[in-house]
């Protein structure tokens, strides 16, 4: 069986996912040409539904999009200077990125 306290950690987190909005960056890759996107947002994963529903024009035409980086940041500003900064990223260090410790995607899939 589970331990309890995984069970808790595993509840916290739920709970901290759904009812807690955090601040995060994201990167979500286009499954049409293998373009990436970097963005802020407090829900990655609403965010990437609006992605693609082509509600942003700017990624519209690149549909479908998956979501392939999460990092969350301990505050608003935090986020959209690290947005900034990843807009500037390389596609080797964007490849790196999505295979370090910081990425925490698979929560929100």
């Amino acid at each position: 069986g589970s331990s309890p306290v995984r069970s808790a950690k595993t509840l916290y987190f739920t709970v901290k996912r759904f009812f807690i909005m955090g601040f995060y960056v994201y990167i979500i890759q286009s499954e049409k040409d293998h373009s990436f996107y970097k963005g802020f947002s407090e829900q990655p994963t609403n965010r990437l539904k609006e992605h693609n529903q082509g509600i942003s024009q700017y990624t519209a035409n690149k549909i479908p999009w998956k979501l392939i980086y999460v990092e969350e940041l301990s505050s608003k500003r935090e986020a959209l200077i690290r947005e900034k900064k990843l807009k500037k990223y390389s596609h080797e260090q964007i490849r790196k990125l999505i295979h370090s410790p910081k990425n925490k995607v698979k929560q929100f899939l």
